[in-house]
């Protein structure tokens, strides 16, 4: 008898052989080996049939006819499936590995009707993956029917979700078979349907992006009979929540049309021409028109200006409009600004108001100005451009340039703006493309040129131009390369394409993918440390050589800095190298540096007679005999560290046991407090000796720094009286580069602080967060800023979570908050802590936007004194300002001894070669007396 599958997964195929096998593969290698794999072939004319017979444990289904959609094959495998729970596949993407089971075990936990999870889109041109709106992701949960969490409608997908089968069929959901975007009327059902039903935070199905082959319906937006299946399955879908009951979520899923559908076309509108921009704008208007009342209201700005010309037969406003939705997110080309308010346009018209953008709010070096290509042409290699310039907030009047520059690449060409009549700028620049490439001779790949104007202070801003997407593209010769110059993009924005051309277009490829791959191979790593290995053995130490590294090379900063300096103010005879990591460029210019873990690196580190470090050299490599290595570590704090922390608290040797080989390698830590002492120690099982002086980090907070306000305020262009608050959270261990450390609401907190206060972000280094163009005229990202201790000295407040900082920021005595809205999570799940940070806080922990707005507004009333006085006597009691000095006298003593001149260390040398040869000798001659001086 037959085993009843666990989970049947239906694949639907329409002449995609090619792609079917990739598909079928994810569901091979789940890790939930029940599965019922179904293919329905839609009438395929290629080799379809022929490649599915070759797939191990597949059902086949073919259809005699194409049926141009996604329903009738769906609902045929649907009709097929023998599990209990069902899923559906398309041929181009796949499952991941553990999907299936996954959210078997979640359904079943839960009891939900069904389970969605994330998924995460592939462009297979550039190997980038995104999530499809993670927020609505972020927990996992489970939610009591729609009305409940209303956002759901934006997950309209019906490939990202298990469904019970006998829950399908009781309520007779299957898909329409005469609509493309069937997914929406189906899940608009589901929704109304579904009693409870759960969500997933990981990604559960990989949706590839291809733009060859036959692409995706979704991809097909030139044909306007694309554009009226979409709004006809919008129709259908309010229909159906309005026919079961529901016609109060009916906006909530409007919503989804007009953020996430109707965002689509308008994406992609300025590719296409006046024609098919007229025909677009007639079938959606009457929807448009039939809106609930506030759904455009609640739209970007933007969206809602595109809406409100399409209502208004705007054509060819909506087509300039269009072109600040993606890709260069151009400015406008007129605005209005009115009693503090922004409008799109030449009217103050309240349909247009753009004023949530804050773009007239922006700094210099932020603010938008809108270049548009008039004409472009080509002679010889000499690229000839007429640009119309448009300034609709006023930016170069208000902000004189000193120069105007067309930037192509690193090729810089010098340009002189004419007033046009109608406003704004006209500007012709011409750029030798034979010159404008600033690589190698092998380098390709494209530049996006741009307009810069730069004030008398340095500070430039500068957007791309925009061309017409009808120009055809233009063809140069330069010596190694072809140069194409052509729109790209969505929005058409001017690119030049650097192609290699001769002999060097096949074998410089090769070449460069033979480098990557031997550099990106584990034996290269090894055959480097075998090559470092054998030179500390015949390679002499240099006694007056130091490498200095911070933050495995990402900048000039921390106590290796600062030791660093001291050691330049007394003029010790010392040459310091520090060590660089890739594209760093935040250190000055008379520091020698080298790069990190190249050969010149090693080279370095083998020879140096001192290491200087914050973080750790390269593990796996051993000190030299004879090097002396200072560990300073980056910070002091409660989080968990060393062997404690959760890439090295679990049992596995290897790890645990490389980590112990490169604390053995420390000669000497820094150690800024007892508390420091109490947990780092321990933590990373080490014993020898302790520096016991504090920070040199810090010194310069104790002493204080007249300059170092100034230096932030000019370079984040903040004004004098405004407050500054310095946010500096710390980054989550099981969610790095996600973003997902910036807790706080800063939209929230911009409307309800600015323009009093301006908030510099200081994420961490592993952290990858942009600030959002509307916030910038209240936030200013600072995870580049060279220097932490100029923010830490600006600031006015320090806002955190459970970062290091605070150790730093409390020898200030200025005010601290810490926003600590997942505290529970942090401490039992993430990294983990080891204090009650609501117990030893030196200010109040807040969980609320609001109550953090709360506490700022009460500033600079004193925040939980006693606290805060013990805080600094647990972390700062050793901060006296001199914690520089002392090191270097404890741990550079020898090379601050005096040194005996050239001619005595030469007689040494030889005096020891000779004694070395003759030992026997110079016994006899110190055991002989001294002759008699005669008379």
């Amino acid at each position: 008898m037959a085993v009843r599958p666990d989970v049947t997964v239906v694949v639907i195929t329409y002449n995609d052989a090619a792609r079917l096998p990739r598909a079928v593969g994810s569901l091979l290698h789940q890790s939930l080996r029940n599965l019922e794999i179904v293919v329905v072939d839609d009438g395929s004319t290629d080799d379809t049939a022929r490649v599915v017979r070759d797939l191990p444990g597949v059902r086949y289904i073919r259809r005699g006819t194409n049926s141009g959609g996604c329903g009738a094959p769906r609902n045929a495998g649907m009709d097929a499936a023998r599990a209990p729970y069902v899923m559906f596949l398309d041929s181009d993407d796949e499952l991941p590995r553990h999907a299936c089971k996954s959210l078997l075990t979640e359904i079943e936990r839960t009891g939900a009707d069904f389970v969605t999870g994330q998924i995460s889109r592939l462009s297979e041109r550039s190997g980038r993956m995104s999530p499809y709106y993670p927020s609505l992701f972020r927990r996992r949960r489970v939610i009591p029917g729609i009305a409940a969490d209303p956002a759901m409608f934006l997950d309209g997908f019906s490939t990202n979700k298990l469904y019970r089968l006998d829950f399908l069929r009781e309520h007779d959901l299957r898909f329409r078979e005469d609509l493309l975007y069937e997914d929406h009327v189906f899940t608009a059902g589901l929704y109304r349907a579904a009693r409870r039903f759960a969500v997933v935070p990981w990604p559960v199905y990989l949706w590839h992006r291809s733009d060859g082959g036959n692409p995706s319906i979704s991809l097909r937006l030139g044909a306007v009979e694309n554009v009226r299946h979409r709004v006809a399955a919008a129709e259908a879908a309010d229909l159906v929540l309005r026919q079961g009951g529901l016609p109060e979520l009916v906006p909530a899923r409007q919503h989804r049309f007009v953020v996430q559908d109707l965002r689509v076309y308008l994406n992609a509108l300025p590719r296409f021409d006046a024609t098919w921009a007229g025909e677009f704008a007639a079938v959606v208007q009457p929807y448009l028109s039939a809106l609930e009342p506030g759904v455009l209201d609640r739209a970007d700005p933007m969206v809602r200006v595109c809406a409100r010309l399409i209502l208004a037969d705007r054509l060819a406003d909506l087509r300039v409009a269009a072109r600040s939705l993606t890709g260069a997110r151009a400015a406008p080309r007129a605005a209005v600004i009115r009693d503090g308010r922004t409008y799109w346009g030449s009217d103050a018209d309240p349909a247009y108001d753009i004023t949530a953008m804050r773009l007239a709010e922006l700094p210099f070096a932020a603010a938008r100005i809108r270049h548009e290509v008039v004409e472009a042409s080509l002679s010889g290699t000499v690229l000839s451009l007429t640009v119309r310039i448009y300034d609709p907030f006023a930016v170069l009047d208000r902000h004189p340039p000193e120069a105007a520059h067309l930037v192509v690449g690193g090729h810089r060409v010098r340009l002189s703006p004419r007033r046009h009549p109608e406003g704004g700028y006209t500007v012709r620049a011409e750029v030798d493309l034979a010159v404008a490439n600033p690589g190698p001779f092998w380098w390709a790949g494209y530049h996006d040129p741009r307009i810069t104007f730069t004030r008398a202070d340095g500070h430039a801003t500068g957007d791309r131009l925009l061309a017409d997407p009808s120009l055809p593209p233009l063809v140069a010769s330069a010596p190694a390369h072809r140069v194409t110059v052509r729109p790209e993009g969505e929005s058409a924005v001017l690119r030049t394409v650097w192609e290699r051309r001769g002999p060097s277009r096949h074998v410089v490829p090769r070449l460069l993918a033979l480098r990557r791959r031997i550099i990106k191979h584990p034996r290269y790593r090894n055959l480097k440390l075998r090559a470092y290995k054998g030179l500390i053995r015949v390679v002499p130490r240099r006694r007056d050589l130091v490498l200095f590294e911070a933050d495995c090379g990402r900048g000039y900063t921390g106590h290796p800095r600062y030791i660093h300096e001291e050691i330049r103010r007394r003029g010790l005879p010392l040459r310091a190298v520090w060590s660089v990591s890739a594209h760093r460029k935040n250190f000055p210019a008379d520091v020698t540096k080298v790069r990190r873990m190249s050969w010149r690196y090693l080279w370095t580190m083998a020879r140096a007679g001192w290491w200087v470090d914050s973080h750790g050299m390269p593990l796996g490599f051993p000190k030299p005999p004879g090097t002396r290595y200072l560990q300073t570590w980056h910070g002091q704090g409660s989080k968990s560290v060393g062997l404690e922390s959760p890439d090295l608290r679990g049992d596995f040797p290897g790890p645990r046991e490389e980590w112990r080989a490169n604390v053995a390698r420390w000669d000497a830590l820094v150690a800024p407090s007892a508390e420091f002492e109490r947990i780092f120690v321990p933590a990373n099982e080490y014993a020898g000796p302790l520096l016991r002086f504090g920070s040199p980090r810090c010194d310069v907070l104790v002493r204080g720094d007249a300059a170092a306000a100034a230096r932030v305020r000019s370079r984040l262009e903040i004004d004098e009286g405004v407050r500054i608050l310095l946010y500096a959270p710390t980054y989550r261990d099981r969610a790095k580069h996600s973003g997902r450390s910036v807790r706080v609401d800063l939209d929230r907190l911009a409307a309800e602080l600015h323009p009093e206060w301006a908030l510099v972000l200081r994420t961490h280094p592993v952290e990858r967060f942009a600030v959002p163009e509307r916030l910038r005229h209240f936030v200013r990202a600072a995870g580049g800023y060279p220097e932490i201790n100029d923010l830490i000295l600006a600031a006015d407040a320090l806002l955190t979570d459970y970062s290091s900082v605070m150790c730093d920021f409390a020898v200030t005595g200025k005010p601290i908050v810490l926003y600590t809205d997942d505290w529970e999570e942090y401490r039992r799940v993430e990294r983990g802590l080891h204090h009650d940070l609501t117990e030893i806080a030196p200010g109040p922990c807040v969980t609320t936007t609001e109550a953090l707005v709360r506490v700022l507004r009460d500033l600079p009333a004193p925040l939980h004194e006693e606290r805060y006085t013990a805080f600094r006597e647990m972390w700062c009691a050793r901060e006296t300002g001199e914690a520089a000095a002392r090191v270097v006298d404890a741990f550079f003593a020898e090379a601050a001894a005096p040194r005996p001149s050239l001619a005595r260390s030469l007689a040494a040398v030889v005096a020891g070669a000779v004694a070395s040869a003759f030992p026997a000798r110079r016994r006899r001659v110190r055991e002989a007396p001294l002759p008699e001086r005669p008379a």
